[in-house]
């Protein structure tokens, strides 16, 4: 019978914590829990729930990885908004450095030492804002640059020193499309369609914007375009047509997840390979509109939202992801 050693070329190992980057099918024993792992890669999508945020709100936005995230903004109250941020770790979220100004129904992008917080607004009358947030991983300091139109529920891509926005709603439904290099903003070419409460992935030169909705007649869009640096190119449509969602990842890379189809929130989530979008088995555990996202397709974060509003977090890993697994004998 042929041993572990001669299939895989080394031993097992008997260690008082697991690898930090085992290989795919890797044994060892866990002496400190007295257990046998091994790695395995994950065939499709699933959500798990992780630790609340410590305000709950709906239309915040966030930035960052699903270890190292950054949630800002957003409505406690139906009336309300909030300059909360807080920072989340992988397991704990953490209140840190408030904005300077509130506002709800905002987007963002960047990480969570160089976050990007765009436009929104503070009721009540709608009053939409052009300001520009940035933070630096302890506070937030307010931009000299801002929209060119004020606007709130955009999409968002990019980084905070090429920062992508477009979309959302000023007087109507918006086509904009605008560009930050880290000090002002710039107008670029239209969304071939023009809505509100959509996503976006990527980066200013390589975006995605996908799902919305029109605010006449309150129709829904899966529609989906991809950004090259200048203009936008319509593509395959997402296969649940809903705004208010959230999205993770990159063009060629993209998760899609919550929002609302009519009157109610979906908990749907759809994978997208550059090409085409494909709907997960895995959902949310809570479906929700005006939530906040971020991170790649096979490691996302999402978190507050309506109904609620919440402030469940979940945590996504995506099909081919590594994941432990504890051997167990029966």
């Amino acid at each position: 019978m042929s041993e572990y050693k001669g299939i895989k070329g080394f031993s097992i190992q008997s260690l008082s914590a697991d690898p930090a980057d085992p290989n795919i099918g890797q044994v060892w024993y866990n002496s400190t829990s007295s257990s046998w792992k091994v790695t395995s890669v994950t065939t499709v999508g699933a959500w798990a729930s992780g630790n609340n945020l410590n305000t709950a709100r709906s239309q915040l936005s966030g930035a960052g990885t699903q270890t190292a995230g950054l949630a800002f903004a957003g409505a406690p109250a139906p009336t309300s908004t909030t300059t909360a941020t807080e920072e989340y770790d992988g397991t704990n979220w953490t209140s840190v450095n408030s904005m300077n100004t509130a506002r709800r129904l905002l987007t963002g992008t960047g990480t969570q030492t160089a976050g990007l917080a765009i436009g929104g607004y503070v009721p009540p009358g709608a009053a939409n804002l052009s300001a520009t947030e940035e933070y630096d991983g302890n506070s937030w300091t307010t931009s000299p640059g801002s929209l060119n139109t004020a606007r709130r529920t955009m999409g968002a891509a990019g980084t905070q020193t090429a920062g992508l926005t477009f979309g959302g709603t000023t007087t109507g439904d918006s086509a904009a499309t605008e560009e930050y290099d880290g000090t002002s903003w710039a107008n670029s070419n239209n969304l071939n369609t023009t809505r509100t409460d959509l996503s976006g992935a990527g980066t200013q030169t390589v975006g995605l914007a996908f799902g919305g909705a029109f605010s006449a007649p309150g129709a829904k869009t899966g529609a989906t375009e991809e950004y090259d640096g200048t203009s936008w190119t319509s593509v395959n449509s997402m296969n649940t047509a809903r705004g208010g969602l959230a999205g993770a990842g990159i063009q060629t890379s993209a998760l899609a997840f919550g929002g609302y189809t009519g009157t109610v929130e979906t908990s749907a989530t759809e994978e997208y390979d550059g090409t085409s979008w494909v709907t997960s088995p895995g959902s949310l555990n809570t479906a929700r509109q005006f939530l906040g996202g971020t991170g790649t397709q096979t490691a996302a974060l999402a978190f507050g939202g309506n109904p609620g509003p919440t402030a469940a977090t979940e945590e996504w890993t995506g099909p081919g992801a590594l994941v432990t697994k504890t051997i167990t004998v029966s």
